[in-house]
């Protein structure tokens, strides 16, 4: 596991020679994967980097990979909100899932790989989980459909669906996108066994305490807070992990958080809750995935391609994010 990975509500299995146990790939024969390790500590939900507009290339990303497992990153999430996921056709996934998650355990000894498969319906998941299947992925994660309003019922099927895949899943809450989980979803939800954790970006300080309680009925169900500028909230409320997509740019002060936090250094905690707060300044200037890319670009991490109808930052928009970030500049990733 990574080396910010503890655990926030409890101590966690470690191997004699004191490191933390991996949680173990999916379908690698390991036994049920313990969903409060899986996400434990930092995981990046990684932008997609793309040799030309709306095409993701693995060998693109390779010097963001290298800079984050650098900065101490041990897990990533592909295809979420913040990779363009949804943008990106089903067709376009597999190898550049593939070929990340190869290069990404060879940089962090074996780090994580979640990868998010939601969409608009059950089918389409299916699909999207089947084209991924060969990056092995430790989890596959899930929002409920989006698009349309579904009943309960629909959405606990919809999620019931991936059980037969031999992957866990982890139920991703970003309700501004698609349906909300509600108490009594969430309630419900921590009850399918392949279901091993949730990634919550609601925003909503109750409902993730919420998720919280669900998921102290199970020993092996993760949470893990998704709202950047409320992580070292939720890691005091007893939160595994964080997923965050300010660690795309500051994956140092990302994992300073949650070590601070771990280890009791609550200033310390406290100012790098700050100085992400201070980066995410940039969307005042572009907010979204363009923004995050143009700086990466400058930084000579990731090209500036966008997937359609995203459209890269204007030069004066560059401009401006580089003027605001150059105070932040020690802080920022490096190549």
């Amino acid at each position: 596991m990574d080396s910010q990975g503890g655990d926030a509500r409890g101590e966690r299995r470690s191997g004699g020679d004191g490191r933390d146990d991996p949680p173990g790939r999916a379908g690698g024969g390991k036994g049920q994967v313990d969903g409060r390790a899986l996400l434990a500590g930092v995981i990046v939900p990684l932008v997609t980097p793309m040799d030309r507009p709306g095409r993701p290339s693995a060998r693109a990303a390779d010097a963001l990979l290298g800079a984050l497992a650098a900065a101490g990153a041990r897990g990533l999430m592909l295809f979420g909100s913040n990779g363009e996921g949804p943008l990106l056709p089903t067709a376009q996934l597999g190898d550049f899932a593939a070929g990340v998650a190869t290069r990404w355990r060879e940089l962090t000894d074996g780090g994580r790989v979640l990868v998010n498969v939601t969409a608009p319906g059950t089918a389409e998941a299916l699909e999207r989980a089947d084209a991924v299947r060969a990056a092995e992925p430790d989890a596959l994660v899930l929002s409920p459909p989006i698009y349309f309003h579904h009943r309960h019922d629909e959405i606990v099927a919809h999620y019931a669906a991936l059980a037969g895949l031999g992957v866990p899943v982890v139920a991703y809450h970003a309700p501004r996108y698609g349906n909300p989980l509600t108490p009594a979803l969430l309630d419900e939800l921590t009850g399918l066994a392949h279901l091993v954790g949730i990634k919550d970006s609601s925003g909503d300080l109750a409902l993730f305490g919420h998720a919280l309680e669900a998921a102290r009925r199970r020993d092996d169900f993760g949470v893990s807070q998704g709202a950047e500028r409320q992580a070292l909230d939720a890691l005091r409320l007893g939160a595994d992990g964080v997923v965050l997509g300010v660690a795309n740019l500051a994956p140092a002060a990302t994992v300073e958080l949650f070590r601070a936090h771990r280890e009791g250094r609550d200033g310390d905690a406290r100012r790098a809750q700050q100085r992400l707060d201070e980066v995410l300044a940039l969307h005042t200037v572009r907010p979204g995935v363009p923004a995050v890319k143009a700086v990466l670009a400058e930084r000579g991490l990731c090209p500036p391609h966008v997937a359609a109808p995203f459209t890269p930052c204007s030069d004066g928009e560059r401009k401006a994010l580089l003027d605001l970030l150059a105070p932040l500049d020690s802080h920022l990733i490096r190549a």
